[in-house]
């Protein structure tokens, strides 16, 4: 049987980074001159946003002077977008120099979540399969160069980091980005290669944008995709295309295991089959 699998990376160092090498974490978009000029763009919002994306799991407090550092904004800048945000409850600090984000900041992407008829229906289809095949699922949409994780059911931690609803790993290294890649129209595939510096995230990651096609042209003949530790050591995952009534890939699901305890054979002959069920009822949701 033949299979479709491989592993990239996110960003190009002139020396490749060790096996070891961390999980990228996502980095505020900095305003570009045509935004900057645009009359209708809203410069002061587009800050606030970003000062919300420079907080992450292992940064939840900061201070104005580490902000500015990650924005590129003054401390002015970023100093005002907190005292606007800590005024409306999405971010406080308890000695007026750690700032941190407030539960309230979950509203904003609550508002996406319950939008979106998939990730509603689908986390009792996720825990099901999680159920029957005792691994841990997700489901995933394309934002960019980075995968989004909109539902997950989470059995054991398999990762070094802690995975969950707006999660994001880069596309090219992850079974459900080669899923949604695969789909993209060439013009549209051609121009987010160009713009991707990769970096091995292990001895197994694919670091070349030719190598690359080619995976992705297996993903679209088989139906599937996978990676063996890949994008990180001792990481399996197998994912499929969830697809919307006009054939288009909205989103992948997918299962990840343990190396040592799953072989890839197992995947493929025992896992695929739930897998290409769980995705076949999800798009009754998309009707």
């Amino acid at each position: 049987m033949p299979v479709a699998g491989s592993n990239a990376g996110f960003r190009k160092q002139s020396r490749p980074g060790p096996a070891s090498a961390g999980l990228p974490e996502p980095v505020p978009t900095p305003l570009t001159p045509l935004e900057g000029g645009d009359p209708n763009f809203m410069t002061s919002l587009a800050r606030g946003l970003a000062v919300i994306q420079a907080f992450s799991q292992t940064k939840r407090q900061q201070t104005i002077s580490q902000i500015s550092s990650k924005t590129g904004f003054s401390r002015a800048a970023v100093r005002r977008c907190l005292y606007t945000l800590s005024k409306l409850g999405f971010a406080g600090s308890e000695d007026n120099r750690h700032f941190h984000l407030r539960p309230r900041i979950l509203t904003l992407g609550h508002s996406y979540i319950s939008s979106m008829p998939l990730a509603v229906a689908a986390q009792p289809v996720l825990e099901h399969v999680s159920h029957v095949l005792h691994e841990s699922c997700s489901i995933a949409t394309l934002d960019g160069p980075e995968i989004v994780y909109i539902a997950r059911a989470n059995v054991t931690r398999i990762m070094s980091i802690d995975l969950g609803v707006g999660s994001r790993l880069p596309a090219f290294c992850t079974s459900m980005g080669r899923i949604l890649l695969a789909d993209l129209p060439p013009e549209k595939l051609e121009e987010l290669l160009a713009s991707i510096e990769f970096t091995r995230y292990t001895e197994r990651t694919v670091a070349s944008a030719e190598k690359l096609r080619q995976i992705l042209r297996m993903v679209q003949r088989n139906g599937y995709s996978f990676i063996d530790q890949e994008l990180e050591h001792g990481l399996r995952s197998l994912a499929v295309p969830i697809r919307n009534p006009t054939g288009k890939v909205v989103a992948a699901l997918n299962v990840g295991a343990h190396a040592q305890r799953i072989s890839l054979q197992d995947l493929l002959m025992r896992f695929l089959p739930h897998l290409k069920s769980a995705a076949q009822e999800l798009c009754m949701f998309l009707k």
